[in-house]
């Protein structure tokens, strides 16, 4: 049983260059794509949600839905998944412009908005909320520059395309796109960004997974990886020290590194550096690692003495991936990491 909110009919009129551009993802693996370019529609999924055409024509009517079907999703997935529903029901007019890109051609797809909002489980079970669509033009990813790939690279399964919108008119006038200056910025940020969420992924899989102990152990083992021998000291004795890292087998020989660990996101401040270094004696070193960062006294009374090193997140993180492909099955289970490639950006200087 299908149902639909009534539309216009589309115009056949060339397009203007205003026309609202869309994105739509089919799916993880790409599953909806014969239901996209066969059948020529578009879909989004929630398919518990029911015919969207019963909900009252506002954001909150979705979002009470939303809450409804789906009681165990995160505070903030409903909002999320309640907006895209909305936009795809209500915001989306016929004669709008729609990219799809791909997964199992890697060619980005554009087209035009032919229909009303639809609900027809038959079409594919899965993607019950429909559009149709008149498919215009279909090039491959690397006719577009890595900006406008990025842009429809989005984690929402239907949003916006602004940014570079101007790409796919150019493609629909026959023309191509014009790589411009920006393009290796634009990779950089990609990176970047890349590099700055797994740094944010750790550091937050570690204070919720490892806390007291269980971070001390993890640090231990680090400190293995890097060549030292390591020893826990007796909890609840250890007067500010956690771990005794040394070089030989028996921890006779210096330097002796005295450890504390911090599983804090804070700041740490110079009474917990200053305390760590009235234990370290002479031949020792002494080894401070937080979750987080220092004030600048801590960081002026450490630069201040040779035998004592802070180690604060970001830092943590670098020896984390530097020495990850060592980490026992539990450390890797905790911190799931995989290698990915991203583009390097080489400058002028490098040449």
């Amino acid at each position: 049983m299908s149902s639909t909110i009534p539309g216009p009919a589309v115009s056949d009129k060339a397009l203007t260059g205003e026309e609202t551009i869309w994105g739509i993802h089919g799916g993880k693996t790409g599953d909806a794509d014969t239901l996209f370019l066969k059948k020529k529609y578009v879909a989004v999924g929630w398919h518990q949600m029911g015919s969207l055409s019963k909900l009252p024509d506002n954001r909150d009517a979705f979002k009470l839905k939303v809450q409804e079907v789906y009681p165990n999703a995160k505070p903030g997935a409903i909002p999320n998944f309640a907006g895209q529903l909305f936009r795809f029901t209500h915001h989306v007019q016929v004669g709008d412009l729609i990219v799809y890109p791909s997964k199992q051609d890697r060619h980005v797809h554009i087209g035009r908005i032919t229909g009303p909002y639809t609900y027809d489980p038959s079409k594919n079970e899965k993607y019950p909320h429909l559009r149709s669509v008149d498919w215009l033009k279909s090039v491959p990813r690397t006719a577009l520059s890595q900006g406008a790939l990025y842009e429809i690279g989005s984690a929402m399964s239907f949003f916006g395309v602004k940014n570079y919108a101007d790409e796919y008119f150019t493609i629909l006038e026959g023309k191509t796109p014009s790589k411009n200056d920006e393009e290796d910025d634009t990779v950089a940020v990609v990176a970047e960004e890349i590099e700055e969420n797994t740094r944010v992924f750790i550091l937050k899989r570690l204070a919720k997974e490892l806390k007291g102990t269980s971070m001390e152990f993890f640090v231990a083992h680090l400190l293995n990886l890097m060549g030292y021998k390591t020893r826990m000291t007796s909890a609840g004795a250890d007067g500010g020290v956690d771990v005794i890292a040394h070089k030989d087998e028996l921890g006779f020989e210096p330097p002796i590194i005295k450890v504390q660990v911090k599983a804090t996101e804070n700041n740490v401040g110079d009474p917990v550096v200053s305390a760590l270094y009235g234990k370290v004696g002479n031949d020792e070193y002494g080894l401070l690692i937080t979750l987080g960062s220092y004030t600048k006294q801590a960081q002026d009374f450490a630069a201040s003495k040779t035998n004592l090193r802070l180690i604060d997140g970001d830092e943590l993180v670098r020896l984390v991936l530097e020495h990850y492909d060592d980490f026992d099955s539990k450390y890797k289970g905790i911190l799931p990491l995989k290698m990915v490639y991203v583009p390097q950006v080489v400058s002028d200087s490098d040449n």
